[in-house]
């Protein structure tokens, strides 16, 4: 059973750095062709797509969060990182990691994607 766990801070303050991990068990984060994808949720909106890390490495972004947004992994410990730069009370939400069997880009659907984080409520605010 694949099961993917979020960790981070849930209050961020405005400019700062947010920082989470996503725990896989189950799955090496390695294996093709799943790719491992980190979406949020604001209050009273809908499902935003943020990145993605593919088996192999390769990272894809959101255009309008690009400039902000990095996504690495750590193989040795089977997990995948966010990070979202100089942070803005819109930037509070809840945030997922989730998987997908195969590579596409800015999915919304919660239904492409076969196995989600629980979330984790980051907030932004002095």
């Amino acid at each position: 059973q694949v099961q993917l766990r979020e960790s981070g801070p849930g209050l961020v303050k405005p400019s700062q750095t947010l920082s989470l991990t996503c725990t896989v068990s189950g799955e090496p984060i390695t294996t093709s062709y799943y790719a491992w994808n980190w979406l949020r949720q604001p209050p009273g909106k809908g499902l935003e797509w943020m990145g993605v890390i593919a088996y192999d490495g390769s990272t894809y972004y959101s255009p309008s969060l690009k400039s902000r947004t990095s996504i690495s992994r750590d193989t040795s410990k089977n997990q995948f990182s966010l990070q979202l730069s100089s942070v803005t009370p819109e930037d509070t939400a809840v945030y997922y990691c989730a998987r997908m069997e195969g590579l596409r880009t800015g999915v919304i659907n919660r239904d492409a994607y076969d196995y989600w984080g629980q979330g984790t409520q980051v907030t932004v605010s002095s």
